[in-house]
């Protein structure tokens, strides 16, 4: 299913400011060459991360899922000129791409784990301003779970994904990727701790907020 007409995407970007050169050559090479470009945030998403964090302008900033680089280059750009991003990702040749993007960036507020979230992010003493899960559809109530207590009064969770291809308005649900995230979706609505809004940007971005 394609959730997003092609000419209104491309409309879309038309009218968005530019990326940087090297998110530019970022998103060039991954949608390119990576044998799974779909998992790329996207140009519009990517200024629209970029722009929550120039919003919120946070201290500490927490990754789910770092891919090639592209979205944690986008999260890095509104923070606070002492903040930290921690990103995390399980694939070492994921990982090891990002850091030499994150290298050409110049950018040293990065902090990359390479491993399992689940392991990594209880080693991680901090108190969240932003947190962006974009990584195993299965795992997201889990590392929703994980974070939030450590999320500070207002802080936000982003979570991508949150509409799956469209797979997420089939009855049956089919696939456990699609059931996970349609879960995790119900969870999150029914959540007194937070409010959330969904947004149909891209492949759906989830933005929530803790109360």
């Amino acid at each position: 299913m394609q959730l997003i007409n092609e000419t209104i995407e491309q409309y879309c970007k038309e009218f968005t400011s530019p990326l940087d050169e090297v998110r530019t050559a970022n998103e060039l090479f991954t949608t390119t060459f990576h044998a799974h470009p779909q998992m790329h945030s996207g140009y519009v998403q990517g200024k629209v991360l970029e722009m929550f964090s120039f919003m919120l302008r946070p201290s500490r900033v927490l990754e789910i899922g770092t891919f090639t680089g592209f979205s944690a280059l986008s999260l890095v750009k509104g923070m606070a000129p002492n903040g930290i991003l921690h990103t995390i990702e399980i694939r070492e040749d994921d990982a090891e791409t990002a850091k030499q993007y994150f290298k050409d960036a110049q950018e040293s507020r990065i902090v990359q784990h390479v491993g399992n979230a689940l392991d990594i992010i209880p080693t991680l003493n901090e108190v969240w301003d932003l947190i962006f899960i974009d990584a195993d559809k299965v795992g997201y109530i889990d590392y929703y779970e994980l974070t939030l207590p450590n999320v500070k009064t207002g802080g936000i969770i982003l979570a991508d994904n949150v509409l799956f291809h469209g797979e997420v308005f089939q009855t049956p649900l089919k696939g456990k990727n699609a059931i996970a995230i349609d879960r995790f979706n119900r969870y999150i609505r029914e959540d007194n701790r937070v409010e959330q809004v969904m947004l149909s940007i891209r492949d759906g971005l989830m933005v929530i907020r803790k109360l």
